[in-house]
């Protein structure tokens, strides 16, 4: 797939994100633990001056501030964050930045920190009882990144054992398809990028009515255990 324009995607889905800012920021947020939509703010805020000091001082170790401790300049703090990454973001994405995988670039980070605000978007929207849907190449780029990335990474980490048996994964609305795990798949579900993306991130369960199976379900379901994401 082509690139897609990540800083538009990013810039447009940080002013979704803001707006659920607007609520009670102390309701929960499913999918996020015991977090509230006060800790989902502080999350994303500190993880873009993060991704920003990435590529500004080629380090992975900034620990930026909290969050204002009053709920009324959460959001004005927040959008600050959003801000400063965008600026920084908007240059040449082959420009050399610190990473936890490759490429070492910026043009991994416009991608990763796009997708986590569609994610954590989604969440905050969610958690309001008014998640929009995603934009289907967007979505499924972001399957693409589970397993070209985020994946990887877990079983690097020690955090998910490498599968053993493969998975095929096909959307209904893009017509992509990845294989996850070694060999020929044992398995396959499909379903649209948007619900798929869901699922690989603990959105969505394995087994959700918009989700269709064929094959060694079990064997499918194993290899998707991971956890795949963080």
């Amino acid at each position: 797939m082509a690139s897609l324009p990540y800083l538009q995607l990013l810039r447009q889905e940080a002013a979704a994100f803001s707006a659920c800012l607007e609520h009670d920021l102390s309701l929960p947020v499913p999918h996020c633990g015991d977090w509230t939509l006060r800790d989902l703010a502080e999350h994303m805020g500190r993880g873009n001056r993060w991704a920003a000091a990435a590529v500004t001082d080629k380090r992975g170790d900034y620990e930026a501030p909290p969050a204002p401790r009053v709920d009324a300049e959460v959001r004005g703090w927040f959008n600050a964050s959003a801000d400063e990454l965008l600026a920084v973001l908007d240059t040449d994405p082959a420009i050399e930045a610190w990473t936890f995988y490759p490429p070492h670039t910026v043009g991994f980070w416009q991608r990763r920190r796009a997708q986590e605000m569609l994610i954590h978007r989604w969440d905050a929207q969610n958690a309001l009882g008014e998640a929009l849907p995603f934009s289907p190449e967007f979505a499924a780029d972001g399957v693409a990144e589970v397993f070209d990335t985020m994946a990887p990474r877990q079983v690097k980490l020690g955090r998910a054992e490498p599968p053993r048996h493969a998975l095929r994964l096909r959307t209904t609305d893009t017509g992509q398809s990845w294989t996850y795990g070694p060999g020929e798949p044992v398995a396959e579900i499909s379903g649209t990028a948007e619900r798929l993306l869901l699922m690989l991130w603990g959105r969505l369960p394995t087994d959700d009515a918009s989700i269709s199976w064929s094959g060694d379900r079990a064997a499918g379901a194993a290899a998707l255990a991971g956890p795949l994401t963080p």
